[in-house]
């Protein structure tokens, strides 16, 4: 077998692979002679049948077999040879038929792109230090209990917080515009629910007031055509309404669900929440910072072929998480490249940092996290048990616990730094 490799790109490679036309006989020859021992054509007894004939009538099929086999097997074996570690599967040409000369073909594919890390010791990480303190828990007690408020009918004027319900009808040189009517609309003041001028028109009214004003659109609005202009509105106000909370007591506990402890209890409970929804924005925060660092540290060119598979595997799980079923209505798979080729990027270099510094998957990890899924079941000690049993599942989990140790040690050996910061501040959107 000669085999000459001929790079083509950075990564892409274009590989010639020549057989002698003796092995391909010799192979022809002995797929011949076993299907002659098998083969049933009329006038002849089974395993009788001269060599002439099953060449005559088998031939063209058994030639075709065998050089399909071999350039299959001959592939993996130059691959070896020549130590090359593609990244997918070839596209393999055949450029002689395998008669006479011998038999010989092309293969083109991408190899793996050889990871050196660097800059690994100088990534800087900054963790937030975050305590949590009685107004942060005073103020989410509020947000629990705004959510459980109820509106009163009240015989004042409309002020900010209060809930208006009007009908409304929007004209723009007195001609109906698309959404510019409505009936019994809710609107709370103060919220931005509505255009900053409606809700200004709306402060002040009262009960069966009818009243009209003008509401300036955004240059930016979505229908062009209202886009930075003022339209007219007439409204008609049903009522004013204003919240009312429920009572900061252990009523509201009881609300929540908690059957025992109280008000006190649902601070505790509140505090819990917010430490666990703290630590694991922290977790996200600082992935993305190693993540980051790693990248701007080691600006390596990966495979298209591995690009293309993964945008793929970001557009079916799109797709899945839509709910589309009809590849025709997916998301265009060009969104999906940029995203792609981040992923594979930070894979091949996890893989690098795995290797390089012999970080063994833990076990009691890899455990935990599958715990931690398999939580919100109704019999979880199963779940867990099927999970482990199933390796096809294991292969996707597997990797996000190696790649928690990869950030871990990252962390470890690189720079860290603290900063204090509010809950409140950490939290907002």
């Amino acid at each position: 077998m000669m085999v000459t490799v001929e790079s083509t790109g950075t990564l892409e490679r274009r590989m010639r692979v020549e057989l002698p036309a003796e092995r391909i006989e010799k192979e022809i020859e002995s797929r011949l002679k076993s299907v002659g021992k098998t083969a049933k054509i009329k006038g002849f007894r089974p395993g009788k049948i001269p060599a002439k004939v099953v060449r005559q009538r088998y031939g063209t099929q058994v030639r075709q077999e065998v050089l399909t086999d071999l350039m299959g097997q001959s592939y993996r074996d130059a691959v070896a040879q020549e130590n090359l570690n593609p990244a997918a599967q070839p596209k393999i040409e055949p450029e002689r038929s395998g008669k006479g000369d011998g038999f010989a073909f092309v293969a083109t594919f991408e190899v793996m792109p050889e990871v050196t890390l660097k800059g690994v010791d100088k990534i800087e990480v900054t963790k937030p230090e975050i305590d949590i303190t009685d107004e942060d828990c005073a103020d989410m007690l509020e947000n629990l209990r705004k959510q459980k408020a109820t509106w009163k009918t009240v015989e004042r004027e409309a002020r900010e917080g209060d809930r208006v319900v009007v009908d409304f009808d929007g004209r723009l040189q007195g001609e109906s515009i698309e959404g510019g009517t409505g009936s019994e609309v809710p609107v709370v003041l103060g919220q931005g629910q509505m255009l900053p001028d409606f809700e200004k028109g709306l402060t002040g009214v009262q009960a069966d007031e009818e009243k009209s004003f003008k509401v300036k659109f955004p240059k930016d609005y979505h229908v062009g055509e209202l886009a930075n202009r003022k339209v007219d509105f007439t409204v008609q106000v049903h009522r004013v309404e204003a919240e009312e909370l429920p009572p900061l007591d252990d009523s509201l506990a009881e609300v929540y669900g908690v059957k025992e402890g109280g008000l006190d209890k649902l601070r505790a409970d509140i505090v819990e929440n917010m430490e666990r929804e703290a630590e694991q924005k922290i977790r996200s925060d600082i992935r993305e910072q190693v993540m980051s660092g790693l990248l701007a540290a080691n600006p390596i060119e990966v495979p298209n072929s591995l690009i293309h598979q993964e945008a793929h595997s970001m557009q079916h799980e799109a797709m899945r998480q839509l709910g589309i079923g009809d590849h025709e209505q997916a998301p265009p798979l060009d969104e999906f490249t940029e995203g792609a080729e981040k992923r594979v990027r930070l894979s091949l270099l996890i893989q690098q940092l795995v290797a390089d510094n012999n970080i063994a998957l833990d076990a009691g990890r890899l455990r935990e996290r599958v715990e931690q899924i398999c939580a919100g079941y109704e019999d979880s000690g199963a779940m867990v048990r099927n999970y482990l049993a199933n390796p096809q599942v294991m292969s996707r989990i597997e990797p996000m616990v190696m790649e928690e140790q990869a950030v871990e040690w990252i962390i470890e050996h690189g720079v860290e730094t603290k900063n204090k910061i509010t809950f409140k501040e950490y939290m907002k959107p």
